[in-house]
């Protein structure tokens, strides 16, 4: 059984860390989020760090200008927990993490995503003491929020196809081989989001613990698998960065990643109506007017791809296999829609 991070699953979580968390404690979070939370801490709190930025230029100045403390609580989605993660890192401080929406598998990684120089990286290493699901704060977030999480998940279907289409034709990496029991074990955790799609779309108590099951699986085996990424990322993921890189834009993760998944598993020929419906069941909202971007920057970042993931330095999958065609592009446009 893999080591997996300790969760907590509950209601009134956030209030009870001034009870038991090391003091003097820094909470790092995001600025709209703060008025919500603020009543449930005391004067053991210093801070709190809102999240700014994700370069680590801007991180290691304003880590270095932190005041002393001896606990860190991540509060937020994504960024918040990665710079919680960044922070505790450097300082060597314990770690306690709160997801407010199951938005990302980050409460549940080792490293965080870091921008450097424009670029995301995942660097620094930190494990929470737990991470605390509350499903009220889950709840509270908007819907939207929360079944796009599910894009981490709903990777792997694309994933799986890239890592096996590699070892076939000879250029998987030597340090990743083809591992089946792997894929198995990420089977599991993508059929647990398939089928509790239904709950997952009403974001239930159900529905939330499903999804945070299989973010916490996602989330540390990357690390258990001796950082390979192959069984739950691929080209999907490749689709979403070079379209953050080209817009300039950052996106709620899942969005564009679920965006990717439908693209490349269509490039995979790897039953797209049957992922694609499982998208449209949870409702995830991954089309290009959805997420503020235009169809014809989608089309760019599909047509540059290829190069992108060259200089990028990034693994084989379908997005170097296959040619990306204008024709393609335009069969994708009336499959998505704008």
């Amino acid at each position: 059984m893999p080591e997996l991070f300790q969760t907590v699953y509950g209601r009134g979580l956030v209030a009870e860390f001034k009870t038991y968390v090391h003091r003097p404690y820094l909470v790092v979070t995001m600025e709209d989020l703060w008025p919500r939370f603020a009543d449930d801490f005391d004067d053991g709190l210093v801070g709190p760090l809102f999240v700014s930025s994700l370069e680590r230029t801007d991180l290691e100045r304003i880590v270095a200008g932190l005041p002393t403390c001896e606990s860190v609580i991540g509060l937020g989605g994504g960024q918040a927990l990665d710079v919680a993660k960044y922070v505790a890192w450097k300082r060597r401080l314990p770690l306690f993490q709160v997801p407010t929406a199951m938005s990302v598998n980050a409460a549940w990684g080792q490293r965080a995503a870091v921008r450097i120089d424009g670029v995301i990286r995942y660097v620094a290493y930190a494990v929470p003491e737990a991470v605390y699901v509350d499903f009220d704060v889950v709840r509270s977030a908007p819907p939207d929020l929360n079944r796009s999480g599910v894009g981490d998940i709903l990777c792997y279907w694309t994933g799986h196809w890239d890592w096996k289409m590699a070892a076939e034709t000879g250029k998987v990496e030597d340090r990743w081989p083809y591992d089946e029991a792997l894929v198995a074990e990420a089977r599991v955790a993508l059929d647990r989001v398939i089928d509790a799609a239904d709950e997952i779309h009403a974001v239930s108590d159900a529905g939330i613990r499903a999804l945070a099951e299989s973010l916490r699986w996602g989330g540390s085996s990357f690390h258990n698998a001796g950082w390979n990424p192959r069984h739950i990322e691929g080209a999907e993921h490749f689709v979403f960065y070079n379209l953050e890189y080209l817009t300039g834009k950052h996106f709620l993760h899942g969005q564009p990643v679920t965006l990717g998944v439908l693209l490349m598993s269509d490039l995979q020929g790897n039953r797209p109506e049957v992922i694609k419906a499982v998208a449209d069941r949870i409702g995830v909202r991954y089309r290009p007017s959805e997420m503020g971007v235009t169809w014809d920057q989608v089309g760019e970042a599909l047509r540059t791809l290829k190069a992108y993931v060259e200089r990028a330095g990034l693994w084989y999958t379908v997005a170097s296999e296959r040619p990306v065609t204008e024709d393609w592009i335009s069969r994708m446009h009336d499959w998505i829609g704008d």
